[in-house]
């Protein structure tokens, strides 16, 4: 990976898991591994991994911070988290991706050259702020600005390419806010060894 190519990896691991009763959403247990550490190996190749929530023992080597105040939103856990990115590009993603996989990011980051960013879009069209490539300096630039709450108002402008995940029975995008969906991503996982 070149200089300009490199990317440091910000993972939003802060928020209060309403529809799972308040859980420790990152750290639930989906095919034997936690969701915060399936994402993390997602972004292994990454430079640094900014853990913006609680520190992990899953994630011993990542930088730990908290948005101010904490559980704040997505808006202050990025601010908070890409104060600590060094490389070109980072990668922001939800702590919460049982199916991400390093070629999926690999993917997000190929389509983002050219650009300033690329995120993954669900079956109807919608973007996933939360599986995005981003050029730091665009991102940096955008939040300077951003008076807002909404990751969908602050990243839109950046006119992301939009990716759409390749076909298998769970996508990238796929996140766990309910305990059905943990309990279906890890009959997934168990039934194909992932």
């Amino acid at each position: 990976m070149t200089r300009d190519d490199a990317y440091d990896a910000v993972i939003l691991a802060g928020g209060a898991a309403s529809r799972l009763r308040g859980a420790d959403k990152p750290g639930l247990l989906v095919g034997g591994r936690t969701l915060v550490e399936r994402v993390g190996a997602a972004v292994a190749d990454a430079r640094r991994i900014v853990l913006v929530g609680p520190s992990r023992p899953e994630l011993p080597a990542a930088i730990s911070v908290r948005e101010d105040p904490p559980g704040g939103g997505p808006v202050p856990a990025l601010r908070a988290g890409l104060a600590r990115v060094e490389e070109p590009w980072v990668a922001v993603l939800a702590a919460d991706l049982p199916f991400l996989t390093a070629d999926d990011v690999a993917a997000l980051h190929r389509r983002a050259r050219g650009r300033d960013g690329a995120v993954y879009v669900d079956g109807e069209g919608r973007s996933q702020w939360l599986t995005g490539m981003w050029r730091t300096a665009a991102l940096r630039t955008a939040l300077a600005g951003y008076p807002g709450a909404s990751l969908r108002g602050l990243m839109t402008p950046l006119d992301p390419v939009r990716v759409r995940a390749a076909e298998r029975r769970r996508p990238a995008w796929y996140d766990c806010d309910t305990e059905d969906d943990v309990a279906q991503a890890s009959r997934l996982i168990e039934e194909n060894n992932a």
